[in-house]
């Protein structure tokens, strides 16, 4: 066994130690607070019931939350040249609309929009992995948005695929990709912004399946502006980068 093994091996065993050699009470017990009546001169003195922490939540404080600190993957932000005007149509740098500011953007145009999780989360999810591979998160999502109709769909790509840039999608039906959980689709559209824009690797293991595909056939070749992605990402795709960086000069002015 490698030394990494034995010192996994030997934390859990550690873990579980811990949890079984607490003595657990049958009941909950009283907690004593004492509260002072400025109208008195004596102090008063109130029992509060407190419930005795579970099995589960104890085993969750003593193993199991300091097993997912211990091997947390650390994913720092990439350094990019900061974003300081909406005019700036680059793809990569760093956000200028707030993440509140977007949100509002999104329920202002569509109070229901079909997710499965809420808009706040959504949109946090586009700042988090835009600011892990420095493509802007803002503008980011407003091409999530002009893709999907303000997450209303409609077109070939269906809610259930948490596919927000139309990855995969050829016309005619074809559905393109499928991401489970929502914030993968996310990342995986990030990452195919990376591909376009930059020959650095995602920070995060791939899951743009046409991540490869891109950086194959662009090799030391890059786009910098939202508009080269026209005729590109959509074909014919006339003005498409244009009205994405639109839809986020309208976030910024609402």
């Amino acid at each position: 066994m490698s030394s990494e093994g034995k010192r996994l091996k030997n934390f859990i065993a550690a873990g579980l130690l811990g949890v079984f050699a607490v003595s657990v009470p049958l009941t909950a017990h009283a907690h004593v607070k004492r509260i002072h009546d400025p109208k008195v001169e004596a102090k008063t003195v109130e029992r509060e019931e407190r419930s005795v922490p579970t099995l589960r939540e104890q085993v969750e404080k003593v193993f199991v939350a300091p097993v997912k600190q211990a091997f947390k993957i650390d994913t720092p932000e990439v350094s990019v040249k900061p974003t300081v005007s909406a005019s700036d149509a680059s793809i990569i740098g760093t956000p200028i609309a707030t993440q509140s500011q977007c949100v509002k953007y999104l329920l202002r145009n569509n109070p229901r929009p079909n997710l499965p999780v809420s808009a706040e989360q959504i949109v946090a999810y586009y700042y988090e992995e835009g600011r892990r591979e420095g493509i802007r998160p803002d503008v980011a999502f407003c091409q999530a948005l002009k893709e999907t109709g303000f997450f209303r769909y409609g077109g070939d790509v269906v809610p259930e695929q948490n596919n927000y840039c139309g990855l995969g999608t050829t016309g005619g039906g074809v559905k393109g990709e499928y991401f489970a959980p929502p914030q993968l689709g996310v990342r995986a559209h990030i990452q195919h912004l990376l591909a376009y824009s930059s020959t650095r690797r995602p920070t995060m293991p791939v899951v743009d399946p046409r991540y490869g595909i891109v950086r194959q056939a662009y090799g030391s070749r890059t786009l910098g502006t939202w508009q080269d992605l026209n005729g590109r990402w959509a074909v014919p795709g006339n003005y498409y980068g244009q009205e994405i960086l639109s839809m986020f000069r309208d976030i910024l002015i609402q």
